[in-house]
């Protein structure tokens, strides 16, 4: 197994503050690190030594996958709001620019998908901070130490989570009240330790967070699970932070205690699983057994190519990991920049699966995680002579929705459920006037009473 004695350089941060110091000034032209600037000012920014030195290839620049995965492009924002940012940041007037980039934020659906409107629960008539219950087995928690990341993905549909716009935030509160409705919602399974990234957090503070869990009063939490970008961006957090060794007994712990632990890992990209050390934290983690399930969207400019998914999902089953969903880019954020066409993205993973074997064709997919659940999209047929798109959702607000094919009318430009329209003539997809009738009974309140 490996040990810590694999040691590296303790982790170093890179914000807009370093853009024009080295190693960055060194790396990128003056019209780059001014787009970045003028990017990263509304969308969040954050590179570390890892994701510089041994992910990016920088002679591939600015085609290079990681580089656009990390670093923010042009086409990002639109045009005009890259001028107003621009000539803001010109006058230097840092209430202004503040202004004009908390307006075009707002523009860019920061809370997709009812995570603001239909998502948070209540105990006792009050919001429950940093939680959210969308499929009845499965809770989120966003434990308020978690809420940033190792390096921030520029397609994250998360980001507003690091913008630092109090009411855009989830995050739990000091009296942690999501252990009192978690005691109570008996039907609850899973527990989803997510942000942000929990494991940026030292172990003291997950152990916090997680060791209540596995007390009598929690014996209906079956299954752990951690959303983590940790492998690909800082696997020595296992390897040889100065509590890796501590994060893998408190795991073995839960463990011990019963429960199922799965690391949830991003990866979107081949060689974010080639490096020595990604390999080495994968083998300590599943050593102890923790199961590690990996999960990433599908998007443009960075892996809208049937090879580099299937090659991707070779490697993932090689190393022991569980390839689970390819997700479509999230109506929100920079997805004017990454986002793909239904029809593309079905083409995608049919022949990213037509390539592997069925040890990882357990990734789901073409995924979209919408208002009223996990939608996937399972391919387009054609009837009467018309075409169609066949869908069906993998998890719904309402469990009875789950796997009821239904069909939308063909659209070659739809890139999200919300732009697909009902086929046969119906007005709405079978779960709409349910999910109308959940709205109306939803709690509507300003996120800044749960922050």
């Amino acid at each position: 197994m490996p040990t810590t004695e694999q040691l590296t350089d303790p982790i170093r941060f890179y914000t807009l503050r370093d853009i024009d110091r080295p190693p960055l000034s060194d790396l990128l032209s003056p019209a780059q690190r001014q787009t970045i600037k003028v990017v990263g000012h509304v969308l969040p920014f954050r590179a570390n030594s890892y994701v510089v030195e041994e992910l990016i290839d920088w002679d591939a620049v600015p085609d290079d996958p990681i580089f656009r995965l990390t670093f923010p492009q042009a086409g990002m924002l639109a045009g005009e709001d890259r001028a107003l940012v621009a000539s803001a940041l010109t006058r230097n007037q840092p209430a202004e620019v503040r202004t004009v980039v908390d307006e075009i934020r707002r523009r860019l659906n920061p809370h997709p998908s009812g995570q603001l409107s239909h998502n948070v629960p209540a105990l006792d008539g009050q919001v429950v901070p940093g939680l959210q219950h969308k499929y009845t087995e499965t809770c989120l928690v966003f434990p308020s130490p978690g809420q940033t990341c190792h390096a921030f993905c520029t397609f994250c549909f998360r980001w507003a989570q690091f913008v630092g716009m109090r009411d855009l935030k989830f995050a739990t509160d000091g009296e942690m009240r999501y252990l009192d409705y978690l005691s109570r919602h008996r039907e609850v399974t899973d527990v989803l330790f997510t942000g942000g990234d929990p494991m940026v957090m030292k172990t003291k503070l997950i152990a916090r967070y997680v060791e209540p869990l596995l007390g009598p009063q929690f014996n209906h939490i079956e299954n752990i699970r951690f959303g983590t970008k940790m492998l690909a961006y800082w696997p020595y957090r296992v390897l040889s932070d100065e509590d890796a060794d501590d994060l893998l007994r408190l795991l073995e712990r839960i463990i011990a205690a019963g429960k199922h632990v799965a690391l949830m890992a991003h990866f979107v990209h081949p060689r974010e699983l080639t490096t020595p050390a990604v390999q080495a934290a994968i083998e300590r983690l599943r050593s102890i057994g923790v199961v590690i399930r990996t999960q990433g969207p599908l998007i443009r400019q960075i892996n809208d190519d049937p090879t580099v998914w299937a090659q991707m999902w070779r490697e993932q089953v090689r190393l022991g990991l569980v390839p689970y969903y390819m997700f479509v880019e999230r109506d929100t954020g920079a997805s004017r920049y990454f986002k793909l066409p239904l029809e593309e993205a079905v083409a995608i993973y049919r022949s990213a699966s037509s390539r592997v074997s069925g040890l990882a064709r357990s990734a789901r997919g073409p995924v979209m995680s919408a208002l009223p659940g996990k939608v996937a999209v399972d391919g387009i047929t054609e009837i009467a002579g018309r075409r169609y798109f066949v869908l069906s959702l993998l998890q719904g607000r309402d469990p009875a929705w789950c796997r009821q094919p239904f069909f939308a009318e063909y659209d070659a430009d739809a890139t999200w459920l919300s732009e697909l329209r009902p086929a046969f003539g119906e007005r709405d997809f079978f779960y709409e006037p349910e999910l109308r009738s959940m709205a109306s009974a939803t709690i509507e309140r300003p996120l800044a009473a749960a922050a």
